[in-house]
């Protein structure tokens, strides 16, 4: 892994915002503490990464990328409420590229286990080995692992600061530390004097960090509180700092054009009409294609229509149906995975009915509103890339590597992001700035893809096939063999990372299948891994995305065959197995009227995923209008355990099923030729507000562990929709997306 224990430890900028120095408190104790990226000058002193404080303001540090999940607001609410300041009292800033930023849930979630069922010692177990992020330098947003990463993390670091700053104005005033309060900002004396902490800070800068028990919930102002959004005052105004709004003086704009026979070479090509063009700069020889260096970005995009090119051939099947054939073949194969196999499925039990299908779905685009994107300065020895993304700490490693530089060397400022989705925790939008970059040393570049380029060179949600074959006795579920084929995104990502192949059962490729909290006694998933070079990545919530979509279309066959009522026969399920599942089903049960609402010419479908830690039920309403079918309501139910914060969790699950839907319904991404047939937003479709269902979010908060948001409502959405579907027309849905069987009001 090419220096990817080499990050940066430096000063360092965030936006046009000098960070360098002030004090800063808190800690978290596990092994030995991670270097601290803030670098003090004389007579500054920095004790923690998260919270600074100087003799003017009071700094946090939410080092998770903001790209609309609120994630910047919950990460320091967590910070604020131990260190006992309110949000309007504070800057919040996202952190370098850094050790210390390490994300200490993403390495525990790989364990082995259902995760629903896991113990307490397996819960210790996960949090132990979580800290080996800090070892690879793990700072990643992804996963819906934030929540979890910071809960204690945060208060510890606002607890000690809190704590660190009592003990100053202890010493000031002669009093002991115990005899002393805090409040919005201060500390209190004895006598109801306040001290700001700003006042405090020097003199806390000559002092050790003080730790602190955490504050019992009953005491909590902030968590579990709708809080205001700290980027929204930023985002209504378009103050805020996008990766396409960054502005350097001398700055030149760039895009680039790469062979649409994604990983193919190029052959060569002919830019003489392009350096025609007044305001054309340069033509970048980047191997696989070029990159246009122009005054303005819409002038570098229109020198590319006018460059010929000669595109090597695809490295992968050149039409969709060869592509989803060698899917198929797939199944042929020893599978990678059986990581569920309970009981015996390979005898059918005395009396049972047999039920089988075959389901698939496409491969889909990320699809994010700002198109990739980055701006990179190389000069006198340092590169600086200024980039809406997800993973800092690669993009620092792999811009050096295409620099010839330290990673050291490197540093990385993250803007907002104009959407994420698990597209930038890729890096090569910023490599290939950092490439031009190389060929301008000391002229600041941004490199703007356009949206067709964005669209056509993803690194793709795998397209996904379905085996799957139950059984139903006396109006129970009895038996579930699945198998299910698609490339490994979580392979091929290890590899682009770290050069490596991947290895042994690849879990994510069976999440939402294997680990479904359904008491079935026979209970088998086998994984098959497609052998494909179309490049995928992660897309919002990942394998659950289409296994969400294997496992419910089918459980509501199972239902229909054992004839039940779909959302009872779940619910009778779930309770044997866990109740926050069965609990999360009864919800929108009562939410949608579930009995009373069935009607001719009305539909409900229902699906219940667990994922991410959290279960989620969805209830979709559609009716026969005109002719065609329309969404009307739709309700979602989901259990976080602890909600941070219920308004954003609701909008989180609400973002996270119109996404659903929206694939569902209308998305795919499809070869001819070797290239992706899709180039733009008419090509690829989302809901509209004149589409959308009117919806409802209730948030419990039974089970014991926290939840992830940001992706579990994602992956009930197509099996809640194709089951509502099902239950108007009488036909079922085996494959997406379902414009292609069915009438869709758009």
């Amino acid at each position: 892994m090419s220096r990817i224990g080499k990050i940066a430890r430096r000063t360092f900028l965030i936006g046009s915002v000098a960070v360098v120095g002030g004090v800063a408190f808190g800690a978290w104790f596990v092994g030995r503490p991670a270097p601290n990226p803030l670098q003090p000058k004389d007579g500054e002193a920095a004790f923690n990464p998260f919270v600074m404080i100087d003799d003017k303001q009071i700094t946090l540090f939410a080092p998770r990328a903001e790209m609309g999940q609120g994630v910047e607001t919950t990460w320091a609410a967590l910070i604020a409420e131990e260190l006992d300041v309110t949000l309007d009292q504070v800057t919040v800033l996202h952190g370098p590229a850094a050790k210390a930023y390490y994300n200490s849930a993403m390495v525990g979630e790989g364990l082995p286990g259902k995760g629903y069922d896991n113990s307490e010692f397996s819960h210790w177990v996960g949090d132990k080995l979580g800290h080996l992020g800090k070892l690879f330098d793990l700072q990643l947003t992804g996963g819906s692992t934030s929540m979890k990463d910071g809960f204690e993390r945060m208060r510890e670091a606002g607890a000690s600061a809190r704590e660190t700053l009592k003990e100053a104005a202890a010493k000031r005033l002669g009093v002991k530390r115990a005899d002393l309060k805090t409040e919005k900002g201060a500390v209190i004396a004895p006598d109801g004097s306040r001290i700001a902490y700003t006042e405090l800070a020097a003199e806390a800068a000559g002092l050790d960090p003080v730790t602190a028990d955490l504050r019992d919930p009953g005491e909590w102002t902030l968590i579990g509180q709708n809080q205001p959004r700290t980027d929204i005052v930023a985002k209504t105004t378009g103050t805020a700092t996008y990766g396409v709004d960054v502005r350097l003086p001398g700055m030149k704009f760039a895009s680039v054009r790469m062979n649409p026979r994604l990983g193919a070479p190029m052959n060569g090509f002919d830019a003489s009409a392009a350096h025609t063009m007044p305001g054309v700069e340069k033509v970048i020889d980047l191997g696989t294609g070029v990159a246009v260096v122009a005054t303005n970005t819409w002038l570098a995009m229109q020198a590319l229509e006018a460059i010929k090119f000669d595109w090597g051939e695809a490295p992968y099947p050149s039409e969709t149906d060869a592509v989803f054939d060698t899917i198929a073949r797939a199944f042929d194969d020893k599978p990678n995975s059986t990581m569920r196999d309970d009981g015996d499925v390979s005898v059918l039990p005395e009396g049972a009915t047999e039920v089988t299908a075959d389901y698939s779905l496409p491969y889909l685009a990320h699809a994010t509103m700002e198109p990739m994107t980055a701006t990179a300065l190389l000069e006198e020895g340092k590169l600086t890339v200024w980039a809406p993304n997800q993973a800092p700490t690669i993009i620092a490693m792999k811009c050096a590597d295409a620099a010839g530089l330290e990673t050291d060397q490197v540093e990385v400022n993250t803007t907002y992001l104009g959407g994420g989705f698990g597209r930038r925790t890729e890096v090569d939008y910023a490599v290939y700035a950092t490439r031009v970059a190389a060929e301008m040393p000391g002229t600041p570049v941004q490199v703007t893809w356009s949206r067709e380029e964005d669209m056509t060179h993803d690194f793709y949600r795998p397209g996904a096939m379905a085996r799957m074959r139950g059984a139903v006795k006396d109006g129970k579920a009895v038996l579930l063999d699945g198998k299910v084929a698609a490339q490994s995104c979580t392979f091929q990502a290890m590899t682009r990372i770290t050069g490596l192949g991947g290895g042994g059962p690849d879990k994510v490729h069976v999440e939402g299948a294997f680990n479904q909290p359904y008491a079935i006694p026979n209970y088998r998933m086998a994984g098959h891994l497609a052998q494909l070079d179309v490049p995928v990545g992660f897309w919002r919530s990942v394998g659950n995305s289409f296994n969400g979509f294997f496992m419910e279309s089918f459980i509501d066959e199972m239902a229909i065959a054992a004839n039940r009522d779909p959302l009872e026969f779940r619910i009778e399920l779930a309770e044997a197995e866990w109740a926050p599942a069965a609990g999360v089903l009864k919800a929108v049960a009562e939410m949608s009227d579930w009995k009373a609402r069935k009607r001719p010419g009305r539909g409900l479908g229902v699906a219940m995923i667990y994922s991410f830690g959290t279960p989620v039920a969805e209830v979709i309403e559609v009716e026969e209008q005109d002719g065609m079918i329309r969404l009307t309501n739709a309700w979602i139910a989901c259990d976080m355990g602890i909600a941070l914060d219920p308004r954003n969790v609701e909008a989180q699950m609400f973002s996270g099923m119109v996404y659903g839907l929206s694939a569902a319904m209308f998305g795919e991404i499809t070869f001819a030729d070797g290239m992706v047939e899709q180039q733009n937003f008419p090509d690829y479709e989302a809901l509209r507000i004149h589409t959308m269902p009117k919806v409802e979010v209730r948030v419990l908060e039974t089970q014991d562990h926290l939840g992830g948001a940001g992706e579990p409502g994602t992956p009930p959405a197509a099996p809640a929709l194709a089951n509502a579907i099902f239950d108007l027309t009488g036909k079922r849905a085996r494959r997406l997306p379902l414009m292609h069987d069915f009438n869709l009001f758009v």
